[in-house]
């Protein structure tokens, strides 16, 4: 019977729950077989051959009877956080750019559909606090808003134009909000990459903004003014960290700029200065990524009042292939200790039906945890990701980690075996979940 949404799920085996896996360690190479598992439809679970975990197929091509054989996807960012505060929802997105949301079952890993959300959000993220609370930014509105999946109403939380002009042609994306619940941040322009405008909204202080083309930064609280970098450009991303201290805005090719939002203080985490490379996450106080270009998976923690101070976590073979990974870490914890969670892919692998994946080292091709407590360097090893990455960005196997971390939901094309899009170009993309333990 599928869980009540909502409801507390029932206690797992703690031998084998985070922080603590039982998954596999080594470093053998495993490569893949000759052919990818065979998958039911929408609601069906397979084991990973390899592994063994068990991984759970949430959409197929008739998820959305409307549009048959469109792709559904994870959100485009591996920081964003699409599950509930005890993985009994999850939302995901399709071509369409809708966001559907779903129920599931975090002992079976039965998923239903819900709905389709009809709030016109582009992007959204789940309370890590609250099990039925989502929010969103209301389209050319300015409003942030919220919506009670319960109850399934909508309720205006702050509008921005009550602190700032926005342009006509403005949106507001890339919602963001802190473990408290206290900030929600949202971005502001008319397209990724020409957008301006870091907002965060405190609940009880009012507004706060930063203008990224002009560098000036102002608002209902904290020191206004311009900054003191010559940092100009417009807005790729942003997210706030769970604390609620600091934003993190990539855009302009020079790495992530972190605000330190109380104050006037940017600070760039650049790559050739300070080895800030490749994807990223920021936990309560602390950022993850690779530090060195020998490899991808060189993964450091840097505090983020102190860029430069990084602690190596991992210390990987030699790359033989390069590949590049998406990271995860929505179940950091306030000590930032729990395990971040990433899948990997090859920009190399075939792109012909049933191939097998390249795989010339450990981790690649996979989903995997680390180990973060800094008492050890420990990676987890969950299943392959089944995905070519080959069928547009969105086919990359992006994943989010729920923030118990006992899920990691994914993008995957099955090695070119979900059948073609309407376009008949490139292959679909499916939803899946992969347990953790």
């Amino acid at each position: 019977m599928l869980l009540v949404a909502g409801a507390a799920a029932a206690p797992t085996d703690q031998r084998c729950s985070p922080p603590a896996y039982c998954a596999r360690t080594d470093r053998k190479v495993e490569t893949y077989t000759a052919m990818p598992p065979t998958l039911g439809p929408a609601g069906s679970i397979i084991t990973d051959p390899t592994f063994g975990s068990r991984i759970a197929r949430a959409t197929d091509a008739g998820t959305d009877p409307q549009r048959p054989d469109i792709s559904f996807f994870t959100p485009a960012s591996a920081e964003q956080n699409s599950w509930n505060t005890n993985s009994t929802r999850f939302f995901a997105t399709n071509n369409g750019g809708a966001l559907w949301l779903f129920d599931f079952d975090p002992n079976s890993m039965k998923t239903r559909v819900v709905e389709k959300l009809k709030m016109g959000w582009k992007g959204a993220q789940f309370s890590f606090r609250q099990p039925d609370i989502l929010y969103g930014i209301g389209g050319r509105s300015g409003i942030f808003q919220q919506y009670d999946v319960t109850q399934g109403k909508v309720s205006d939380i702050h509008n921005a134009t009550s602190c700032t002009s926005l342009k006509a042609d403005d949106w507001g994306t890339n919602i963001s909000v802190s473990a408290d619940d206290k900030r929600l941040m949202g971005v502001f322009g008319p397209e990724q990459g020409k957008n301006y405008l870091v907002y965060v909204y405190d609940r009880d202080k009012g507004c706060r903004w930063y203008n990224t083309q002009t560098g000036e930064i102002g608002g209902k609280w904290g020191p206004q003014g311009s900054i003191t970098a010559p940092y100009r450009f417009g807005i790729h991303d942003a997210r706030i960290s769970k604390s609620g201290e600091y934003v993190e805005v990539s855009g302009g090719g020079q790495g992530p700029i972190f605000w330190h939002v109380d104050t006037l203080d940017v600070a760039l985490c650049a790559n050739k200065e300070n080895q800030c490379w490749g994807h990223h996450a920021m936990g309560y106080a602390h950022l993850v990524n690779s530090f060195n270009r020998r490899h991808p998976l060189e993964l450091a923690e840097r505090p983020l009042n102190d860029l430069k101070a990084t602690r190596q976590i991992l210390d990987p073979p030699s790359v033989i292939g390069w590949y590049d990974y998406h990271i995860s870490w929505n179940s950091s914890g306030p000590e930032d200790s729990n395990p971040a969670c990433f899948s990997t892919y090859r920009k190399g692998n075939p792109n012909t039906p049933r191939a097998p994946l390249v795989v010339s080292g450990p981790w690649e091709n996979e989903i995997d945890c680390i180990e973060m407590d800094g008492k050890g360097s420990t990676v987890w090893r969950f299943a392959h990701t089944y995905s070519t990455g080959r069928n547009g960005f969105w086919s990359q196997p992006r994943g989010n980690v729920s923030p118990d971390g006992r899920f990691f939901m994914f993008t995957s094309d099955w090695q070119d075996q979900l059948g073609l899009q309407p376009n008949k170009k490139f292959y679909r993309t499916d939803v899946f979940i992969v347990e953790l333990r």
